[in-house]
Order: structure tokens, then C-alpha cells, then sequence
């Protein structure tokens, strides 16, 4: 094949095999790490937020039916190998040029009165309802090249945790680390090295803080408590109280559309996101008690290495005086963030929405967490009008955003000025491949995205929203983001979102 269609053929099979590669590392590793994920979100979820109102967002399951762990490689490597071709020079388009001359922005830039003709008739289709809204953005250049109620706010649903996952990326740094740790309370009368009467468990805000006996590159529990014994034992302490501090999180535990099998109770201490039954692949219940239910864990953890607690595990504040004994910390925030956008983890988005506010010295509740969210969004230049961050998951419908603050969010994230982030990227579902996206791209309009859409996904009931990345046939790499808020069918809504996005993967426009 020649001139441009040749060009288009060696992109989707330079792409799509790369993605292969990354599929067999993902679904080695989702294979290997145990029946359930983060947020328990499968295709049971889909199902269940199209037919219950207010129900929790329905964008969330994995590739192989099983969890990639936080801080797990697979996610990393998968994306690398997708982005590789952007970045390293390694195809040759029909000018003779590498990729790294297109990803720099020397292929031929869209034009707008192209991507109005390919892209209108499918926003207007009956499939997303009216008015629906898009941008489409030369992430080369930063440029809006198309735009269809560009700076009209809708509901984002899961689409809002790519503005979560960016404001705590801004503020914390890629290589930030959530601690949990254990203190020591003097008793009346302490002297250095005695042992005390009483230990605190100060949760940090680590949802992926587990319990489980294989940690799968989460922070664990039961680690914990083993660095914590033997300092214990190496004091003389073999019975200790034992108390938990959830300080670090103000306000109500519970979202606003209130107790759901999407989200744990929103506290600084929980392991395992609060999951009773850890052996479900959708939805799943959820404690009322996750900070409690994690002190007693600890509880037992202790007296399997040792060390007895004595009475009732109860709530207390840590004071000024008390000494640290222990600590784990969670994986990267790059890997958090990764996490959070391939599986649309709502416990993540609404943990790193509270560090971003502790990060700024705000009280870590929901109104801090958007004040903070905004603030952090706004010091990166970003188009806020309109916009609304009433948590950093999308369960709520209180939030708002436009297409173009989602496109200027992930042309940001692409920019060679913020290296710190390009998890924002990395972290996208691959169409046909991985995490919410992976049953997707199925159908024969929607094929030509494969390997080649990165995007994350967004379902509440009567909410379809999509917003990634794409390279188009003539090597370019567009940001887009598509909202529907006035769908009826979400299947037939879904479909026709795979179709915009890979009509921008097959347009030499």
C-alpha cells in the first residue's frame, strides 16, 4: 500500500503491536494478584448504573477480571509500549520522517473544517442525545483545532479523576509516597527507652493499605505490625493498648449520593478500601467501620507476632509527644495516579483529592479537597470556567467541567514542561486492552482505535463522557474528550464515543 494509506497501516500495526506486548505483561500480573480490584468496579457496575438513578459510576473493571496492584509494573509498561512510537523515533511515515519529528508537531496538523465533517454527524447521532459537547486538541501545539460546545460544562462523571489525578500530581510530585505509621504515647513519667502503655495507628489516607498476606506492592498492614512488634519486644513491651487516629481527613466520611458499593466511607485508616468481601468480581458491601475494622486487623497482627492488646481498640488524636516506632508507605503517587485512571478507582480519586488539600495545609474534606483541586489546576493555566470539582471521583453530579478543560488537561500532561505529569498518560486504559476500555472497540466501526485510543471513560446513568488520546493516521497526537449528559441507551452511547475517537485515529484530516 502507498502514500497515506501506506503510512496509516504501518501505525496501527507498530501500535497495535506494541499493545499486544503490553497485554501479556497486564494480564500475567491481573492473573497473578487475586480475585478483585481496588474498587471492586467490573462489567456487574455497568449494568448496575444503567439501571439504578444515582448509582455509582459504571466505567470500571480490568482486563482479565482481576486487579493490577498499585505500583504494579504492568500499567507503566504497558503504556510505554504504546507512547514508545511518539517518542523514540521508531516509525518511518511515507515523508521519510520519524515520529519523534510528528510527536514534535512537524506531521500534518488537522484542520478544523476536516474534523467538523468527519466528527459532526456522529455528536449529533441520536446515540448521545442532544447536545452533546467535544474538543479536539494538537497536543503539539496546545491548539484547539476542533471544538463543539468546547467551554459548555456537563457532567464529566469518571473523566473528572484526569483533573484529580492532575492537581495532586502538581503539588505532591510523582515520587510522593502516603505513610501510615505507628506512635508511641508517653505514660506518666516515661523515660527514653521504657516501654509504653499505649500506641497509636495514624492512618495517612492510603487506601491501598492492605491486610491481605500477599501485598502485591501496596503498602501492608501486616508489615506494619511486625516493624512494630519487634521495636515493642526490643522495649520490653509484650501487652499494649491500642488506639487509631483518623485526624487527617475533616468532615463527613460519606460521599455526597451518600453509603454505596462504589466508595468506602471516605477516612485517613482503612485497609482494602473498606471491601467486606474481597472475593467478588463487581461491586462489593462496604464497612461502615473501615478505620476500626483496620485497628483490629492491626490488633491481631500484633498478637501473631507477640505482642497482646489490651482492651477495647478505640479513636484517639496522636499528641505532640508522640514517638514514632514504624512506618510503610504506599506505592509512588505516579503508580496511585496510574491506578486510579486504568480501573476508575473511586476510593484513590477520593484519597489523592484529600492530598492535594493537605498538601496546600486545607482541611482534607470535600470542600477543601475542590478548593485545593481548583488551586492546583488553576497555578497550571488551565481553562476552570464553569468548572467544579465537587469530589475526585465523578460520583457526584454536582461536578462540572468542559471538554476543553479535559483536552488543555491532557495536552498539559503531554507537555515537555511537566515531566511530573505524564502519569496522567501512562495511566489511560488502551482501547481493546486494558482496564475500562478493555472490552471495548469491538465492533467494526470502532476497530481502527485498538491499541491506538487511550482514554478514560466516564458512566453514570444518562452520563457517557470519553477523554484521551489518540494518534491519527498521519502521526499526530490529539487530545480529545467527547460529554454526553442526555443519553438513554448507554450501549448504544459507549459505542458511538469508540466511534468519534477512532474516526480521529483513522483521519488523515
Amino acid at each position: 500500500m502507498s502514500g497515506r494509506g501506506g503510512w496509516r497501516l504501518k501505525t496501527w500495526q507498530f501500535t497495535a503491536a506494541a499493545a499486544v506486548s503490553g497485554l501479556t505483561l497486564a494480564s500475567a500480573a491481573a492473573a497473578a494478584a487475586g480475585p478483585w480490584d481496588s474498587g471492586g468496579q467490573r462489567t456487574a457496575e455497568s449494568s448496575r448504573a444503567a439501571l439504578a438513578p444515582g448509582a455509582g459510576d459504571g466505567d470500571h473493571r480490568t482486563e482479565a477480571g482481576s486487579p493490577l496492584p498499585a505500583g504494579s509494573a504492568p500499567v507503566a509498561s504497558e503504556a510505554a509500549a504504546v507512547l514508545t512510537p511518539l517518542e523514540a523515533g521508531a516509525l518511518e511515515p511515507r515523508t521519510g520522517k520519524g515520529a519523534r519529528e510528528a510527536a514534535a508537531g512537524q506531521a500534518p496538523a488537522p484542520t478544523a473544517a476536516a474534523l467538523k465533517f468527519a466528527l459532526e454527524p456522529l455528536l449529533k447521532a441520536k446515540g448521545l442525545g442532544p447536545g452533546a459537547t467535544a474538543s479536539v486538541v494538537d497536543a503539539a501545539t496546545g491548539k484547539e483545532v476542533y471544538g463543539r460546545g468546547a467551554k459548555t460544562a456537563r457532567v464529566p462523571a469518571s473523566t473528572v479523576k484526569i483533573a484529580t489525578g492532575t492537581a495532586a500530581l502538581s503539588v505532591l510530585g510523582p515520587d510522593h509516597r502516603i505513610r501510615t505509621t505507628v506512635v508511641a504515647e508517653p505514660a506518666p513519667g516515661y523515660e527514653d527507652g521504657a516501654p509504653p502503655e499505649q500506641i497509636v495507628l495514624v492512618g495517612g489516607g492510603d487506601p491501598t493499605l492492605t491486610a491481605r498476606a500477599d501485598a502485591q506492592g501496596n503498602a501492608s498492614l501486616r508489615t506494619l505490625a511486625r516493624h512494630t512488634a519487634d521495636t515493642l519486644k526490643q522495649r520490653g513491651a509484650r501487652t499494649i493498648r491500642l488506639a487509631y487516629d483518623t485526624s487527617a481527613y475533616s468532615g463527613s466520611t460519606q460521599h455526597p449520593i451518600g453509603p454505596n458499593e462504589n466508595l468506602a466511607p471516605v477516612t485517613a485508616l482503612m485497609a482494602d478500601e473498606g471491601r467486606l468481601d474481597s472475593s467478588t468480581s463487581g461491586p462489593a458491601p462496604r464497612s461502615t467501620r473501615p478505620a476500626q475494622d483496620a485497628a483490629e486487623a492491626f490488633a491481631r497482627f500484633l498478637a501473631d507476632r507477640g505482642v497482646k492488646v489490651e482492651g477495647a481498640v478505640r479513636a484517639a488524636t496522636a499528641t505532640d509527644q508522640a514517638e514514632e516506632l514504624a512506618d510503610v508507605r504506599s506505592a509512588p503517587l505516579s503508580a496511585l495516579v496510574e491506578r486510579m485512571l486504568t480501573h476508575s478507582d473511586n476510593d484513590i480519586a477520593e484519597a489523592l483529592a484529600r492530598q492535594t488539600a493537605l498538601a496546600a495545609g486545607a482541611k482534607a474534606d470535600f470542600a477543601g479537597a475542590e478548593r485545593e483541586t481548583r488551586r492546583a489546576l488553576g497555578r497550571l493555566g488551565l481553562p476552570l470556567d464553569g468548572a467544579r470539582f465537587a469530589d475526585g471521583s465523578g460520583l457526584d453530579r454536582a461536578d462540572r467541567v468542559t471538554a476543553r478543560l479535559l483536552t488543555s488537561l491532557l495536552a498539559r500532561a503531554a507537555h515537555t514542561d511537566h515531566p511530573e505529569l505524564r502519569p496522567v498518560l501512562t495511566g489511560l486504559p488502551v482501547a481493546g486492552f486494558s482496564g475500562t476500555l478493555a472490552g471495548r472497540y469491538t465492533s467494526p466501526d470502532a476497530a481502527a482505535g485498538t491499541g491506538v485510543v487511550r482514554a478514560k471513560t466516564g458512566t453514570l446513568t444518562g452520563v457517557n463522557t470519553l477523554a484521551g488520546t489518540v494518534v491519527s493516521s498521519d502521526g499526530r497526537l490529539l487530545a480529545f474528550s467527547f460529554l454526553a449528559s442526555a443519553t438513554t441507551d448507554p450501549t448504544t452511547a459507549q459505542s458511538t464515543l469508540d466511534h468519534l475517537a477512532s474516526t480521529l485515529a483513522r483521519c488523515g484530516c
